[in-house]
């Protein structure tokens, strides 16, 4: 992890402007529990690695709090790097698949009434 001093400031470098706390909160700590071991203190940063971990700290926040969906590989894996952190008030989505069957049954079931 980073120095303690570092620690606080950072992340602070990554929020976006329009990231209201509760979302950042919830990222920054994302970043923060996924940051390689080998960055504690002043160890060089590859740009490579901050950009991977910022990508997936950004669909695990898109996921949750905007239910946009992504790959079953991607989810799995922000999935199980988001462990242990407790997020309240998060939204419930439905989704396309979801509302369709919800669909296809109510549908079937008129389709009976009026044919049985």
């Amino acid at each position: 992890m980073v120095g303690e001093l570092e620690e606080a400031e950072f992340p602070e470098l990554f929020r976006s402007y329009s990231e209201n706390e509760r979302h950042w909160r919830a990222r920054r700590e994302f970043i923060l529990r996924n940051l390689p071991p080998d960055w504690a203190g002043g160890a060089p940063r590859p740009a490579g690695r901050i950009d991977q971990l910022l990508s997936l700290s950004m669909v695990w926040a898109n996921h949750l709090f905007l239910g946009c969906s992504y790959s079953k590989d991607l989810l799995d894996k922000v999935i199980e790097m988001a462990e242990g952190i407790e997020v309240e008030d998060v939204p419930q989505f439905t989704t396309r698949d979801e509302i369709m069957k919800k669909v296809t049954i109510q549908f079937r079931i008129s389709e009976l009434a009026l044919w049985g």
